[in-house]
């Protein structure tokens, strides 16, 4: 009796997958055998056998890991073969995930899967049968494993065990354990610092980015990373776990009921009063967001302290410097009023300005090492662009990777580059401009005199360049003054008017 051929589309390749153990082999049970069985399967189906792969004597426990798995798969994924034939299911794998991992791999690239032995042919509307069983297993296994998952995160987060995944920006494991990054947690520190001060999200990623700053992935940093990073409360010292969960669909996650969030205890960056500011500040501009045109200059913002010791800011609603800790409150203008009052005692004071040397020195060679360790950093940026460079070159990166690993470098080089001068220029000044005592006073008496006809920019440009500390108690107010301003702004601006001036009269 003659066996009918099945006629299969035109085309169809398939590979033939031999694993056969130590012990059959010894029984008789080799791998010739399996080979000539599954040929003549593809003969009856007219299919043709194109690839064989060999994993003789290697174990049923592990093998999608194996080369000849991989080529297979590759050879699967990529069209080279439409199905593969082997003796039985154990022949495949011996291991349930791995079989699992298999069928949705050939069901995914639409390729089938033929057992001789359980007389399985995914090709067949009843084989296919196989796959929908395959499915449901897997779905079982994975929701199983996500239970058993879902069960463990809570214990492992109240005893403050790694629940995986990297550390916040800013923070790092060390010994199982989150602690501050060395070189994040003053970025993460800045951020704080940098909103309280602008008020603008924007803003904040600006700055950070011009002063060549990147996330962890070296990506520039957006209002959206800013928002997400001051509104996490890891940053002063509360870390929260096990509150969000997924939904399944397209990966998005959603937030936990609140009594479910697990707490614990990590070492803070900023303190909690910071933290409670700037996101009081968020709250107010998401209930009404309201963008002026242009954001004024509060001169004092950034130095002003309340007696508590919280710093104090000036509310969009109210014309005071306000401490959100206990509200106390202090007029814009006296406060003013109260600081030009001190730089004429300041300016007058023999002692002071003795003093105010002494610190401009100290703050000349601060400038200095600052410079020395930019200047280092953009040799360091300099070499690994070289390196990339020579890399490209020899061949071992192709274009794209050359653009990849050059582009951010020499971004960053190029704000140095920006910087460095700006650094040094200020360095050259402070050298020149204070190396006479009889200047400094002529330069310090100036700018009391002419106070009140400066602009709001140079305002505050003196007074972070002479302001360490004001205090705001409740009945006084203790400035504490540390070196006298660089006036090279205005100087600049005098000689303009006078170059004006004589244009004029010519």
């Amino acid at each position: 009796m003659s066996v009918k051929k099945f006629v299969a589309p035109e085309g169809k390749r398939v590979g033939i997958w031999i694993r056969v153990s130590t012990e059959d082999q010894a029984t008789g049970d080799s791998p010739e055998h399996h080979e000539q069985r599954a040929r003549y399967y593809a003969e009856v189906k007219s299919w043709q056998v194109v690839e064989v792969y060999h994993l003789e004597a290697v174990s049923g426990k592990a093998v999608i890991e194996l080369p000849e798995a991989r080529r297979m798969l590759t050879d699967i994924k990529s069209g080279h073969i439409t199905g593969l034939i082997f003796s039985k299911l154990a022949r495949l794998a011996r291991n349930t995930r791995e079989l699992l991992d298999f069928a949705d791999i050939f069901r995914q690239y639409d390729a089938d899967l033929i057992s001789l032995q359980e007389s399985i042919d995914t090709s067949t509307p009843a084989g296919r049968l196989f796959y929908t069983m395959i499915a449901a297993m897997a779905q079982w296994e994975r929701e199983e494993i996500a239970e058993r998952v879902a069960a463990s995160v809570p214990i492992r987060a109240k005893l403050g065990k790694p629940l995986g995944g990297a550390a916040p920006f800013g923070y790092e494991w060390k010994d199982r354990k989150l602690v501050p990054h060395p070189e994040e947690a003053p970025i993460r520190k800045r951020i704080y610092d940098l909103f309280l001060e602008h008020r603008r999200k924007k803003t904040v990623a600006r700055l950070l980015n011009d002063a060549g700053y990147r996330t962890r992935t070296g990506a520039h940093f957006s209002d959206t990373t800013v928002d997400r990073l001051l509104r996490d409360p890891i940053a002063k010292g509360q870390r929260r776990t096990n509150y969000t969960k997924s939904l399944g669909d397209k990966r998005r996650w959603v937030l936990k009921d609140k009594e479910d969030w697990v707490w614990s205890e990590v070492e803070p960056i900023i303190s909690d009063e910071i933290w409670k500011q700037c996101n009081y500040i968020l709250d107010q501009q998401k209930q009404s967001p309201r963008h002026s045109a242009k954001k004024p200059v509060q001169l004092f913002a950034g130095v002003a302290y309340c007696h508590c010791g919280s710093k104090m800011y000036v509310p969009s609603n109210t014309p005071k410097y306000v401490c959100f800790t206990c509200r106390n409150k202090l007029p814009i203008t006296d406060l003013e009023s109260i600081f030009h009052e001190q730089l004429k005692g300041f300016f007058f004071s023999t002692d002071d300005l003795t003093h105010c040397i002494q610190e401009t020195d100290r703050t000349i060679q601060e400038k200095r090492e600052l410079l020395q360790t930019l200047e280092g950093k953009h040799r360091k940026l300099k070499g690994d662009m070289d390196r990339v460079m020579r890399l490209y070159l020899d061949g071992n990166i192709s274009g794209e990777g050359f653009r990849l690993q050059y582009q951010p470098l020499e971004e960053q080089v190029k704000q140095l580059e920006d910087q460095i001068p700006q650094i040094q220029g200020e360095v050259d000044f402070l050298t020149i401009q204070y190396l006479s005592s009889d200047q400094i006073l002529t330069d310090a008496r100036d700018i009391y005199s002419r106070w009140q006809e400066l602009e709001q920019n140079e305002k505050r440009q003196i007074i972070e360049n002479t302001v360490e500390k004001i205090v705001i108690g409740k009945d006084d107010v203790t400035i504490e003054l540390g070196y006298l301003p660089p006036s090279l702004e205005l100087v600049a601006n005098e000689q303009r008017n006078f170059k004006d001036s004589s244009r004029r009269r010519a």
